[in-house]
């Protein structure tokens, strides 16, 4: 076996540090012409290839569900019993998938679906307060985890069963085309995911710093500034270096755990000290309407308005999926050894969709009650003040208001930093050469892409 001096992959590692390097310093120094040239690209994409995205999304969903019923679906990857618990492997895989910001949208989001509602909905109408929460469901339910479990297949498949070398994009279109993953085109494919991966993460990592802040704010009294938000940043960097550093066993597994649980036990909570009824009804009320409308959600493309919902929405939100899907898919193959393709989808579709209809239902439920009944007009405190305001005065609404927001800022740190690590893995995977199976990245090699993403 190669050293892990000779396995990294220096070449892509030095490029692509520059190239985030230039990026950072281009944003700095020239930020209204970045974010021009930016919404430029994004609005030529969404209106080009909206329809074709949406379309393909759906295709996915389709194609897991058919390969979970078929007999493809007991192909087991990789030999061996798995490695993890069902419950830990979920977590992880939840953890990799989802950023910390999560846990804004899923306390704000259905005021935004409220003011500017899908469907040619009337906005801020009862029928647009109606499906606030069922909007939250479809953008975070089985079709996002779908396009996240058939990549993972696509990349498990040819790691565990081909046995192919490299835990990496360029890996998979090397066995699919014949094209060197070490040559100039597998370099470049690397590159860009490196790149994007850094992207997406920034904006996890500035809604996540703004939200807790905030919230740190109103139980301290600590300034809302940078340098609290900088801070934070580097706490959460210290956790997920240290977890990283030790290894997925000892840390990344036991952070997605802490994380898991507390995005499960912090809602049930306020299901049961909130308004239960009204929370229970609004969640079975949302997952009818999600059922009934599912088809036209995935297929609204708005062609006699100006389809800003579709663009702005569904269309963003999918291509944020497909962003992270290269990383997700890389992880999901390194904690999947052993499982049916089966196992697989259904345990990621169904597993993971319920977890995330059940936060978000209970929490955005609990805002709408608030809302309803005059206690806290969140979309107005949306307006003037930012989501970071409307998400603190929710959660600060509750019975003992301040261990509940103490909570969620808890659970929210930790979400950050296994969501990093599992990041930190598979770029450390992407710039090591002829990774095999059984095989992790070098650990400095790990710790050097925490540092970067820090």
């Amino acid at each position: 076996m190669m050293s892990n001096v000779k396995k990294k992959d220096v070449p892509l590692i030095s490029i692509s540090l520059v190239a985030i390097l230039f990026i950072a310093a281009a944003l700095s120094l020239f930020p209204q012409q970045s974010a021009d040239a930016a919404n430029a690209i994004y609005t030529f994409v969404t209106r080009t290839l909206g329809s074709a995205v949406q379309v393909l999304v759906l295709l996915a969903m389709g194609l897991v569900i058919y390969l979970a019923t078929s007999k493809y679906g007991n192909i087991r990857l990789g030999e061996g019993k798995p490695e993890y618990s069902t419950l830990s492997w979920l977590f992880m895989f939840i953890c990799a998938g989802l950023g910390s910001s999560t846990l804004y949208w899923g306390v704000a989001e259905w005021a935004y679906y409220y003011q500017t509602p899908g469907l040619n909905i009337a906005p801020r109408s009862q029928q647009a307060l109606e499906f606030s929460v069922p909007y939250s469901f479809f953008h975070w339910g089985i079709s996002a985890w779908a396009t996240y479990t058939l990549a993972s297949l696509i990349m498990a498949y040819h790691f565990h069963v081909r046995k192919n070398k490299g835990l990496s994009l360029s890996g998979i279109i090397a066995a699919i085309t014949g094209v060197r993953p070490q040559g100039p085109w597998g370099k470049l494919v690397d590159l860009m995911f490196l790149i994007a991966t850094v992207g997406a993460l920034t904006i996890s990592l500035v809604v996540t710093a703004a939200t807790f802040t905030r919230g740190l704010s109103a139980l301290t009294g600590l300034p809302d500034n940078f340098t609290v938000q900088a801070f934070v940043i580097l706490l959460s960097g210290g956790i997920f270096c240290l977890s990283s550093w030790i290894g997925i066993n000892n840390g990344l597994q036991r952070l997605s755990k802490m994380v898991g649980w507390g995005a499960f036990l912090l809602p049930l909570l306020v299901l049961i000290v909130g308004p239960t009824e009204f929370i229970t009804n609004s969640i079975i009320n949302a997952i009818g309407l999600t059922t009934q409308n599912f088809l036209q959600m995935s297929l609204f493309t708005d062609p006699l308005g100006d389809g800003s919902f579709t663009r702005n929405w569904t269309v963003f939100y999918w291509l944020w999926w497909i962003s992270y899907t290269p990383g997700v898919a890389m992880f999901a193959t390194r904690v999947s050894r052993g499982r049916k393709i089966k196992e697989v989808i259904w345990g990621l579709i169904l597993g993971s969709t319920v977890g995330c209809w059940f936060f978000f239902g209970v929490m955005e439920s609990y805002a709408i009650h608030q809302f309803i009944n005059g206690v806290i007009n969140v979309p107005q405190v949306l307006e003037t003040l930012g989501g970071e305001t409307a998400v603190q005065q929710v959660l600060m609404s509750l019975p003992a208001g301040k261990l509940f927001l103490a909570a969620y800022l808890g659970v929210m740190i930790i979400f950050l930093a296994s969501h990093m690590d599992a990041v930190a893995y598979t770029m450390a995977a992407t710039s090591t050469r002829n990774l095999q199976e059984g095989d992790d990245p070098d650990r400095g090699l790990r710790l050097f892409w925490c540092v970067v993403i820090t």
